[in-house]
């Protein structure tokens, strides 16, 4: 049966002229078309959000998603906040986001989203708009190039040129090789860009100038390389390494289907050490959440010194994990790093084979190939989860009662929160504390963070738009340096169309040491004068973070670290969950003490654990 798209195109290219032939659309009409055909596709390939930022140039692409049923179209006005609620929106479903942003310094705006997307394999299409080629190198305004603006982030990038009746029959193969890219390229998932220079006049009526069918069958692009199969000369490997060796799985982010993972470890007699982006970080026997701590313990470690260690995806956020694995390899221990993406995965230079596959899938494989028999080293595993419970409980303790500190907020953070939430951690110390001192959970909060790139630009802005496309509750945990770098996240969650009308929830938890804490913990702050580093590394604000936030007209909780036990309980109880955003302030000790704090409970776990002896 006819798409009844195609009667507008039929009705267009019959239109009669003075002399009785077809009258050519008007060139605006023909931009409105290619518009309304990008939207279309970009929804039936899967892509179906939308974060649009107000601009005149974009006008087609902005009026074309709006009026698409199948989108749901988030408006914000701050092109860098918006790229990064995108971004957010991919990290949560694995969908790409779309974001439009109109021409200039708009799109330049988006660059550090699109990096980030790109170093952590987020899939992300974003839709800059341009000005036509007439309008280039002359001096008009808000007009950059905008050519492979973002360098060599993206999977692919196309410039449209100025849509024509000549390109019609490539309107819907591009939007579509577009999500396609985005979400299952060669390298991975990831940023993709679309340029497209349009001409004045910028409203035009979509079906005179003709809106192309679908394909035959309608289905979109899909490339099948996106997970390649484990090589058999790499499972044959390391299914022959595994017998009668004293290994340890690295799990990370990206590691793959926990089950397999877990299966693995379970077949070869080995611990876990999972980070808590992994999945794997449950309570199962064998499994390693305080590792950060454990590797410190001198004792521990000497007498028990890996052979094979095995890392699943991304590294830790801990340099003391990551220090650990370095160290053991050049002690002799081998290394074999599998990771979905191309790229390589290997900042210490130490691995000693490097495979290119779903980990999980490797996992499973060498599994397959022993038939379930494989030699164990007796006791192996059993000390390495000896030692974690000791870890776990002492840290209990530490952390779990008594006044709010950075290490006690990120444990009952976690410990408050269930599996209907995400949890999305900012880079710099939340990120490292979580992985240092959440406690595991049967059922804990599915944990996120930006940890491509690694920085703390845009992470209230990702928590938001994992908040509307995630689904469930998201709570963030963020720096107060974090908080004030992405602002403008925090505008117009009340006003229509907001996110508290579509009835999404996220609750920002500030960490308020006032300043950059995480340069406490660094060689700066010892061996600069106290004003020399105060000025340039501390960076204290002096910001109201409450105050702040209730300018924009969010509700605001403000904690102490004296204010009980429960405060954080009872805070986020009384947001998490609620449409709209809210902000939790929670003021900690000073970043002096704060090092103090850090050093304290990782010493008793030290201790203990030395304790242990071999």
């Amino acid at each position: 049966m006819a798409d009844e798209r195609t009667e507008p195109s039929v009705r267009a290219d019959q239109r009669k002229g003075r002399l009785g032939m077809p009258e050519p659309p008007r060139p605006e009409d023909v931009q409105a078309a290619f518009a309304a055909t990008v939207a279309d596709e970009l929804v039936r390939a899967g892509a179906w959000r939308a974060v649009v930022c107000p601009g005149s140039r974009s006008t087609p692409l902005a009026l074309a998603l709006a009026d698409h049923p199948g989108v749901d179209v988030l408006v914000r006005v701050d092109e860098r906040s918006a790229a990064f609620v995108a971004l957010g929106a991919g990290l949560a479903t694995g969908r790409p986001a779309v974001l439009v942003t109109t021409s200039g310094t708009a799109a330049a705006e988006a660059h550090a989203a699109v990096v980030e997307a790109d170093l952590a394999g987020v899939p992300l299409l974003v839709c800059t708009a341009d000005r036509p080629v007439e309008l280039r190198d002359v001096g008009a305004p808000q007009t950059i190039d905008q050519a492979y603006l973002y360098g060599r982030s993206v999977r692919w990038f196309v410039d449209t040129g100025v849509p024509d009746v000549a390109g019609r029959p490539a309107w819907r193969s591009i939007a579509s090789r577009a999500v396609a890219e985005a979400v299952s390229s060669r390298s991975g998932p990831g940023p993709v860009h679309l340029n497209v220079p349009l001409r004045e006049p910028l409203l035009g009526d979509a079906a005179a100038g003709g809106v192309p069918p679908g394909r035959p069958g309608g289905e979109p692009f899909h490339r099948r390389d996106r997970w390649p199969a484990p090589p058999e000369g790499a499972v044959e490997r390391l299914a022959e390494a595994l017998a009668g060796r004293r290994g340890l799985i690295v799990a990370g982010s990206g590691c793959g289907d926990p089950d397999a993972v877990l299966g693995l470890a379970r077949l070869a007699g080995w611990p876990v050490l999972a980070d808590p982006r992994s999945g794997v970080r449950v309570e199962r026997a064998g499994v390693v959440a305080m590792a950060d701590s454990l590797v410190r313990a001198g004792g521990f470690v000497a007498s028990h010194r890996p052979d094979l260690i095995v890392r699943l995806g991304g590294p830790w956020a801990s340099r003391a994990v990551e220090t650990f694995v370095a160290d053991a390899v050049r002690g002799g221990a081998q290394l074999v790093v599998a990771d979905a993406s191309a790229r390589w995965a290997d900042p210490a230079h130490v691995a000693g084979e490097l495979v290119s596959c779903d980990p999980g899938a490797l996992c499973r494989a060498v599994v397959r190939a022993r038939d379930g028999q494989v030699e164990q080293v007796a006791g192996w595993a059993e000390a390495w989860e000896r030692a974690e419970q000791v870890a776990r409980s002492v840290i209990a303790e530490q952390c779990g009662r008594g006044p709010l500190t950075e290490p006690a907020l990120a444990y009952r953070l976690v410990d408050a929160l269930g599996e209907e939430a995400h949890l999305v951690v900012s880079s710099s110390m939340p990120v490292r504390d979580v992985e240092a001192f959440a406690p595991v959970r049967e059922r804990a909060p599915r944990i996120l963070a930006n940890r491509g790139a690694n920085g703390i630009d845009g992470v209230v802005s990702t928590a938001i738009g994992v908040a509307w496309a995630g689904g469930r509750p998201t709570v963030a945990l963020v720096g107060d340096v974090a908080f004030l770098h992405d602002v403008s996240a925090l505008e117009g969650h009340h006003a229509p169309g907001g996110l508290g009308e579509r009835g999404a929830s996220c609750t920002v938890v500030v960490a308020d040491n006032g300043g950059g804490g995480i340069f406490s913990f660094l060689s700066q702050a010892q061996r600069l004068g106290a004003e020399r580093f105060e000025t340039l590394f501390g960076t204290p604000r002096g910001v109201d973070v409450a105050a702040v936030a209730a300018g924009f007209g969010l509700a605001t909780t403000s904690i102490g670290p004296d204010d009980g036990e429960r405060a954080l309980v009872d805070a986020l109880a009384g947001t998490v969950g609620a449409p709209g955003v809210h902000v939790i302030a929670v003021r900690l000790p000073g970043r002096t003490e704060n090092v103090v704090v850090h050093e304290a409970v990782v010493s008793a776990v030290v201790a203990a654990v030395d304790q242990l002896g071999g």
